[in-house]
């Protein structure tokens, strides 16, 4: 599994200690295992060449591309083997990154420093028939390329596994963007003769810096909350805490909102709305629209028309985002079936922040491929529509042509990549916009509307834009009606899975790999919930304490300072040692002067956030409640979880005197229905509470569980 930028020590990084400075990048003298020093160097003769991938997956491709591949496999471990220009290849595969970092033996407490790589089956032994199948094969290979994800976490797996594993100094690349034949092949031909090495360093400083933020303050947390008498599992990190401050931000900005008056007025001229063009916040400005109906009104029609160009193609996030805006698809859940669907070999690598369709990918042959999808008679253009961002690893995200037999969320994630990618290659749509404009007692008044004159693009990747039809309207009419309403002003938006991912981009906290699980990281911790993000009260206590006694923690500043430099560690030529120092000397420096605070506020810390905890209880237990006890009248129904049958269910709480349960659907997040306003809706046949019953990959079900509920027989 890859590891994402919160807190886990799954994420390659260095050592700060004495010896971790006094080395080269590419230099094996780092810690090892007791296992790995016993395992024998590679034979430099007669050996064949071994090609490591990231996933099993990946390693079929690849040797499938390269030749006739004989599949093996040891203890359930596969592996392959083929002969390609006389030259034996075999190609076998990782599975995510085999090794970890742990603190040295002896290391207690916080804030520590003294780290080590460990293999990763020392906490997930479902890995180590693939570290031990890849150390055998490593031992009588002569030649070694990586062909893991060309990123900044496949180099670091590939160099993990060179440099402990193969224990050689340097191997060769391969390079490509889709598990296609010809860009394998074409990758093996024009193999880079090193490692991308100013990626492996930022990848390696960047997840050293996730463990000594992530693991140092998550345990300052948890020793606060068990010395204030409690426990509960906490974690921060160096870009949780930034992200998780600009959701309380915007919840203490809708909390603090105070809803004012304001007022719409509107003509009626020929069966046609028109609005005034300014809302009115003051009252007493209504009276110059009394006595508007029957006066004359000077109307004219405007008419424009608009090329509205294709939208640019996908990046990582404009692909999350647009995600979940038509199919509710969260931006972790669109990551794993877009990798998914590129291990299949159907698009281009979607960990990517480029909006460029290269010619290079031969796109007009991929159009070609599409044919027998898509209309691809609408991609009249030769040249592609870009966006202006690009990634120098990968294109934008694009399929390949290749077809598979899809369905569910693969088939509509699959569909919004191929028809996005070939909009690209269409004409502008255009569109009629007309305006018409009334003047009464210099009074001005208007409607909009839009029609679509040619689709175009529009025809191949929809997009949500509402037609409204409007008559040609010119001359002198009178006035038909008029109407006054009043309205609110409404609290800043919260934010969704997919804003949040977009705000942390724009605001460059994280990477495109990572965001999506920083905030499925916030949701698992309990500091948000519902998908309009919501603060807890945990969450919102852990902001208020970190800025009263250790702000720099979720100051995001910081966090972008960090990222700027890993960002100049990838794209340096050279003095990348020196660049890797200085930013791990600044973040030991930061940690130390935040610990030596936070030991000093400790107790006042714990006390603040176990009883942010006991309130978020509090509040999760009323949000469950859901009607007085049908049958002792005492008690409240309400939703609890039950750990030993893992489902949940309804209960009286008058228990154990009254032993009253409802059965709810199983395998489901039970959640109590509510409308807009907050307010438990309820049965209209038989008045019971509605709910919620929430699977992954499927829309909501709202149900009533009263069993002898009208609606509940007819289903049956």
């Amino acid at each position: 599994m890859r590891s994402g930028a919160t807190n886990t020590v799954h994420a390659p990084g260095a050592c700060t200690s004495e010896k971790f400075y006094n080395i080269f990048f590419f230099i094996l003298s780092m810690p090892r295992t007791a296992k790995a020093k016993k395992e024998k160097k590679p034979s430099a003769k007669g050996g064949y060449i071994l090609i490591i991938t990231e996933k099993p997956q990946a390693a079929m491709k690849i040797a499938s591309s390269l030749g006739n591949p004989r599949s093996l496999s040891e203890n359930g471990a596969p592996y392959y083997e083929l002969e390609r220009e006389g030259k034996k290849i075999v190609v076998a595969c990782a599975v995510g990154h085999l090794f970890a970092l742990k603190q040295d033996a002896g290391e207690k407490g916080w804030p520590v420093y003294k780290i080590s790589w460990v293999p990763g089956f020392e906490k997930s032994a479902w890995t180590k028939k693939y570290y031990s199948l890849l150390a055998k094969l490593c031992r009588n290979a002569s030649e070694f390329i990586v062909a893991t994800d060309y990123d900044i976490e496949g180099e670091v797996i590939g160099l993990n596994i060179i440099r402990f594993i193969a224990k050689q100094k340097d191997a060769k690349r391969m390079k490509f963007s889709t598990l296609t034949k010809n860009e394998i092949e074409d990758a093996y031909e024009n193999i880079s003769p090193t490692l991308n090495w100013g990626q492996a360093m930022a990848g390696e400083t960047r997840h050293y810096l996730d463990w000594i933020y992530g693991i140092n303050f998550s345990r300052a947390l948890m020793e606060a909350v068990k010395k204030a008498g409690s426990f509960k599992i906490m974690s921060i990190g160096r870009v949780q805490g930034p992200a998780l401050n600009s959701i309380v931000k915007k919840e203490k900005e809708i909390q603090a909102f105070k809803s004012e008056p304001y007022w719409q007025v509107f003509i009626f001229v020929k069966n046609t709305e028109l609005k005034y063009v300014k809302d009115l916040t003051k009252k007493s400005d209504l009276g110059q629209f009394k006595n508007l109906n029957g006066k004359k009104a000077e109307v004219k029609t405007e008419k424009s028309e608009q090329r509205i160009r294709p939208l640019a193609p996908f990046d990582l996030t404009t692909l999350q985002t647009e995600a979940y805006k038509f199919f509710n698809i969260t931006p972790s859940r669109t990551l794993q079936i877009a990798q998914g669907l590129y291990l299949a070999g159907l698009i281009s690598y979607p960990r990517t922040s480029s909006q460029k369709i290269p010619e290079s990918i031969n796109p007009l042959g991929i159009i070609k491929k599409l044919s027998g999808e898509f209309n691809t008679k609408l991609c009249v253009s030769k040249k592609p529509v870009e966006g202006s961002k690009s990634d120098p690893a990968h294109p934008s995200i694009y399929p390949t042509g290749e077809t598979a037999g899809l369905s569910g969320e693969e088939q509509k994630i699959y569909d919004l990549i191929a028809r996005r990618f070939l909009s690209c290659f269409c004409d502008d749509a255009i569109v009629a916009n007309k305006t018409i404009i009334s003047i009464v007692d210099n009074l001005k008044f208007t409607a909009k509307g839009l029609g679509i004159v040619k689709k175009a693009w529009m025809e191949m990747y929809k997009i949500k834009m509402q037609e409204k039809e409007l008559p040609d309207l010119n001359g002198v009419f009178e006035i038909d009606d008029s109407r006054i309403d009043e309205k609110q002003t409404q609290p800043p938006k919260r934010y969704t899975p997919a804003s949040l991912v977009r705000e942390l981009e724009k605001k460059n906290l994280g990477t495109k790999a990572t965001r999506a699980s920083i905030v499925e990281t916030l949701y698992d911790r309990g500091y948000v919930k519902d998908s309009s993000i919501r603060a807890t009260p945990i969450g919102v206590a852990l902001i208020d304490t970190l800025e009263k006694h250790c702000p720099i923690i979720i100051d995001e500043n910081l966090t972008r300072k960090f990222e700027k430099e890993m960002d100049g560690i990838q794209n340096a030529k050279k003095e990348l040692k020196e660049k890797e120092e200085k930013i791990l000397e600044d973040a030991k420096g930061t940690i130390d002067m935040i610990s030596k605070k936070f030991k000093e506020d400790e107790a006042e810390i714990g006390l603040e956030l176990v009883k942010a905890n006991k309130d978020m209880y509090a509040q999760e237990r009323a949000e469950n409640e859901l009607t007085v006890c049908t049958k002792c009248g005492k008690g409240k129904l309400r939703i609890l979880y039950g750990k030993k049958f893992k489902r949940y269910f309804a209960a009286c709480s008058n228990y154990p005197e009254c032993k009253t349960t409802f059965s709810l659907p199983p395998n489901s997040l039970i959640k109590p229905s509510k409308d807009s306003e907050g307010i438990l809706e309820l049965c209209p046949e038989c008045k019971f509470p509605l709910l919620l019953a929430i699977r992954k990959g499927k829309r909501p079900w709202k149900f009533c569980f009263n069993p002898a509920c009208p609606t509940r027989k007819k289903a049956e």
